[in-house]
């Protein structure tokens, strides 16, 4: 069976075998089984698939509830502490440090859980919501997120907190403007008519309208039980924030080559300069308009014709929806001053030491710049010097590519962390950092890193 025709199937689609000899950029328009048929096959693949996907995760981390001892986010979730990571039998972490990339890609040394996170399904890949969102959004709107042929698979403790707060760059007198409400269609005009103008209204409006997607649509090749009326923006950015939900990639072919895809924050969109992981789109209206047209339907025009796109007028709805998410702020930050650096007399010892390794031995601050700690680029991290390409769980794990510098302000508030959520922890990102970077640091050092990471 060819690879094209492997995809084909995973989207639910009976091909013969050979019917299709080469691989193809273009997703099928047409199934040759209807609905049901379709919707009974995957329901009954959908237990293997998931066990399959649960099995990595085991494999790869400790996924234990351990929460760190007096660290919470803005609105009290306790904060997932340690190194998750599992390393290799009779290897510590010291030892690997000391190694080059090329003895550790050779010996087969590099950390399961450092190599790219596969999609729960990746032949399959689409938007996947985590279960309190799409429980609260059935609660509120009577939309129903659930796909019948998968769930989604990261532990809730090591997700953000849900809802998350909003901190408006215009009015930081009031706080959480979401009154630790989940902000839909049915409340955001009683949050904020008399907070936003009439034209930022219409924007909130617009990222809370459900609009068609790839897999939630009116047609028979969707992936919810019911004809749907769509996602909105703020399923996964929640309140302007996100709630990790996934998606792959829809600007790379072939289909295990696709990242799997991080929701980041909207928080302090109006101080950055790149938008999207890897895309380098230039501005908030570039990544808005890129999100309706493309995005939602895995880069392909095609199907977006067929499902219903939501073609956004530039000069007013794009515009209404990208001075909404420039309004977005980071949360508070009580221990840092007017340069984004640490006052020493709101900071422990601690955190001023993990300070001075993150702008000295780590080399963080080349780039992560204060205040923001970004420098607004792109960065390729060659992670691939460390391990051979391989296939997991039908992602091909090769390299990464160019990654935008994402801003550090507000990093505990947004676990799992690297593009692709295979970062539990900040301990996991400080050790992935370390053998990347080949700094070796101490175990102090990355202790007092870490802490200084939850004061920014």
């Amino acid at each position: 069976m060819s690879r094209s025709t492997c995809l084909v199937c995973a989207l639910g689609l009976l091909v013969p075998v050979g019917a299709q000899e080469k691989p193809s950029s273009y997703a099928p328009v047409t199934g040759l089984d209807d609905f049901k048929t379709v919707m009974s096959r995957m329901t009954a693949a959908k237990p293997d698939i998931m066990k399959r996907q649960m099995d990595l995760l085991a494999e790869r981390y400790d996924l234990s509830e351990r929460p760190a001892k007096g660290v919470t986010m803005s609105c009290g979730k306790p904060i997932q502490e340690g190194v998750r990571v599992k390393l290799p039998a009779g290897i510590i972490w010291p030892k690997l440090a000391d190694m080059t990339p090329e003895d550790i890609r050779e010996k087969g040394l590099w950390p399961k859980g450092f190599l790219p996170l596969p999609h729960p399904n990746h032949p399959e890949g689409g938007m996947l919501f985590p279960k309190q969102h799409i429980d609260e959004i059935k609660k509120q709107e009577g939309r129903d997120l659930t796909r019948f042929d998968l769930d989604y698979d990261l532990p809730t403790h090591f997700l953000p907190e849900f809802p998350p707060p909003i901190y408006l760059t215009t009015r930081p007198d009031l706080g959480d403007v979401s009154k630790r409400q989940l902000v839909t269609i049915m409340n955001y005009f009683e949050l904020f008519n008399g907070i936003l103008n009439p034209k930022q209204l219409e924007g909130l409006r617009l990222l809370v309208t459900p609009f068609p997607q790839q897999q939630f649509n009116p047609t028979d090749d969707r992936r919810s039980a019911l004809p749907s009326l769509g996602v909105t923006c703020f399923d996964c950015h929640v309140n302007g924030h996100t709630n990790a939900a996934t998606h792959l990639v829809g600007d790379i072919r072939p289909q295990e080559f696709r990242h799997r895809l991080d929701t980041p924050p909207l928080r302090g969109v109006n101080v950055q300069r790149l938008f999207g992981s890897q895309r380098a789109l230039k501005s908030v209206e570039d990544f808005t308009e890129f999100e309706q047209r493309a995005a939602y339907f895995d880069g392909d025009p095609v199907i977006a014709t067929k499902k219903g796109v939501n073609i956004l007028e530039r000069g007013s709805q794009v515009h209404f929806m990208a001075e909404v998410q420039a309004l977005l702020d980071f949360p508070p930050a009580p221990q840092l001053n007017l340069y984004g650096r640490l006052d020493p007399s709101k900071a422990t010892e601690a955190e001023l030491r993990g300070e001075q390794v993150f702008f000295g031995k780590a080399q963080c601050a080349v780039c992560h710049v204060p205040p923001y700690y970004t420098d607004g680029l792109m960065h390729n991290l060659k992670a691939e010097r460390f391990y051979k390409p391989q296939m997991v769980n039908g992602r091909m794990a090769a390299s990464d590519g160019p990654i935008k510098t994402f801003p550090l302000r507000g990093i505990k508030d947004s676990p799992p962390y690297l593009h692709d959520w295979r970062l539990l922890t900040l301990e996991d990102t400080v050790e992935f950092f370390n053998l990347i970077q080949e700094l070796k640091l101490g175990d102090q050092e990355k202790a007092e890193l870490v802490a200084f990471l939850r004061a920014l």
